[in-house]
């Protein structure tokens, strides 16, 4: 089926969508975080207040994914070693992963959605920390968002999602570039929209609302390397994914972001996938059929036969 290309209103789409607000906790730690005189115990309060948060939180800082070498018992301790900030941005997603609909979309599947955000999210702050960037932990939080937005879409325009889920599979082009072309505006300016709606910090909605143009990102004068990890990201494949078309782009992007970073993908790949199998269990998401570093391997063994 084909859709016209004609205008549609982001913010009427949105307002119809009518998401419930953020809960209370989510909030309260926004404000919070206001308050630079604020610290682990005035944040650790609402947390603890939240059976179920504080049972996330505990168990996210005592993965693998901080390696703590002896188990961290409370969320004034988690926060005082792991920082405000990251404990903050945990907070924010688990809110907003409990919000988003699930638009029963043809073979949409929500968790793979998240699988695929949760792999990005990591990667996105691994690739800040190598870099040294201050606001790694903003990658992580800004990764796992930016593409929040896509489920509402397909429950709010079923019709012309149809054509460009067939669209995107036929002519295997990106997502936000067929948006583009049929709105005028794509799912990263929807997830933007959304953060700013929801009163989130800003700097999350600069890092999302520009994810699907990399070479933009890192062209300008500066370039916007932390923005650029984010969108690095998005390229990776998806856990539902038949091939990577993406590959070659997240290659010359990864040059761009940093030359070096081109002959440590595979080792951070390797990380990413570890990572995830300790995290995943905290937001009940499954593992990967396929893991990144099995991609590479696939890509590897396809080139090795065909150019022969």
């Amino acid at each position: 089926m084909s859709i016209a290309s004609s205008p549609v209103d982001l913010d009427k789409v949105l307002s119809s969508a009518q998401l419930p607000a953020l809960p209370q906790t989510a909030v309260t730690l926004i404000k919070l975080s206001q308050d630079p005189k604020n610290g682990p115990n005035e944040f650790a309060k609402p947390i603890e207040a939240d059976v179920g948060l504080m049972g996330q939180v505990l168990r996210f800082v005592n993965s693998s994914y901080f390696g703590f070498s002896k188990e961290i018992a409370s969320v004034k301790q988690a926060i005082g070693l792991v920082g405000v900030r990251t404990i903050k941005n945990f907070a924010l997603w688990s809110a907003v992963f409990s919000l988003i609909p699930n638009p029963k979309f043809g073979p949409f599947d929500l968790k793979n959605l998240w699988q695929d955000s949760l792999r990005r999210a990591i990667f996105a702050r691994l690739l800040g920390q190598k870099l040294k960037l201050a606001n790694a932990e903003d990658l992580f939080a800004a990764a796992l968002l930016q593409d929040m937005a896509i489920p509402l879409l397909l429950k709010e325009l079923p019709e012309h999602y149809e054509s460009l889920v067939e669209r995107r599979s036929s002519e295997r082009v990106r997502l936000s570039q067929l948006e583009q072309e049929i709105f005028g505006w794509d799912h990263a300016q929807a997830a933007a929209a959304l953060v700013r709606n929801w009163r989130l910090p800003n700097e999350f909605a600069v890092l999302i609302e520009r994810h699907p143009q990399l070479e933009e990102l890192l062209g300008g004068h500066p370039p916007m390397i932390d923005a650029g990890c984010v969108a690095l990201a998005s390229l990776l494949p998806s856990c539902k994914d038949e091939a990577w078309e993406e590959r070659g782009e997240f290659i010359d992007g990864a040059k761009l972001i940093n030359a070096s970073i081109k002959n440590e993908i595979t080792s951070i790949l390797t990380e990413v996938d570890a990572s995830f199998e300790e995290f995943a269990p905290i937001m009940k998401l499954p593992i990967p059929k396929k893991s990144l570093v099995d991609w590479v391997a696939a890509y590897t063994q396809y080139r090795s036969t065909n150019v022969g």
